[in-house]
C-alpha cells in the first residue's frame, strides 16, 4: 500500500494568501439569543474573509466567554461592533451604498439561490424565535430565504448564515473575473 503524506501550510502562509481577499460583505445579527451561534457565525466570517459583523440588541459580541468558546480566536480576528437596531444598522448600510438583505422566511422571501447578490452586500440575520423586526424588512432590498423540505419553518441561524455566506461568496468570486479563485 501507498503510504499517505500530510501536507501542510503555516498559518503565517495562509494568511499572507487570504489577505487581500477580504470580501465586500457584512453582517447585521438581530438580537440573536444564542452566543454560542453567534460564535460560529464569526467563525465562518472569518473562514469567508467577512469585513464586519454588526450585533443587534441583546445578541452578544466579543468580549463573551460563550462566543470566545465557540469561535475559536475568530472573535479576535473579525471586526465587530454593536449597535442599538437592526433597522438603524440597516438603514446605515443603505445610506453607504450597500445592497442590504434579509434572510428571513416570510410570504415574501425568494429563494436565495434564485437571487443574485450586488456588492457590497449586507446580510441580516434574525432571531430564531422572533424573527427580524418589520421596520427592518422594510429596510431591505430583498427578503431571502434558504428552501426548506422539512416540517419546521427554519433551521439553525448558525447552520443558514453559513449556507448564505458560501453561497454570497460564490457568487463574488464569480463576479471577479480576474479573480483567483478557491
Amino acid at each position: 500500500m501507498k503510504e499517505k503524506t500530510a501536507v501542510t501550510v503555516s498559518s503565517q502562509d495562509r494568511m499572507t494568501e487570504l489577505e487581500p481577499r477580504m470580501m465586500e460583505m457584512n453582517l447585521i445579527l438581530d438580537n440573536l439569543r444564542s452566543a454560542f451561534n453567534v460564535g460560529n457565525i464569526f467563525r465562518t466570517a472569518e473562514a469567508l474573509r467577512i469585513q464586519e459583523i454588526i450585533g443587534c440588541g441583546y445578541t452578544a459580541l466579543p468580549p463573551h466567554p460563550k462566543l470566545a468558546k465557540t469561535s475559536r480566536g475568530c472573535d479576535q480576528l473579525v471586526s465587530s461592533r454593536h449597535c442599538p437596531s437592526s433597522s438603524e444598522a440597516a438603514a446605515s448600510a443603505r445610506q453607504q451604498g450597500r445592497t442590504v438583505v434579509a434572510v428571513e422566511t416570510t410570504s415574501e422571501s425568494r429563494c436565495f439561490w434564485d437571487w443574485r447578490a450586488s456588492f457590497p452586500l449586507t446580510l441580516i440575520f434574525g432571531n430564531e424565535a422572533l424573527g427580524i423586526s418589520r421596520d427592518t424588512l422594510e429596510q431591505c432590498h430583498a427578503i431571502v430565504s434558504l428552501p426548506n423540505y422539512g416540517r419546521k419553518n427554519s433551521i439553525n441561524v448558525g447552520n443558514c448564515a453559513a449556507a448564505v455566506m458560501y453561497e454570497a461568496r460564490r457568487q463574488w468570486e464569480l463576479a471577479r473575473p480576474s479573480a483567483k479563485r478557491g
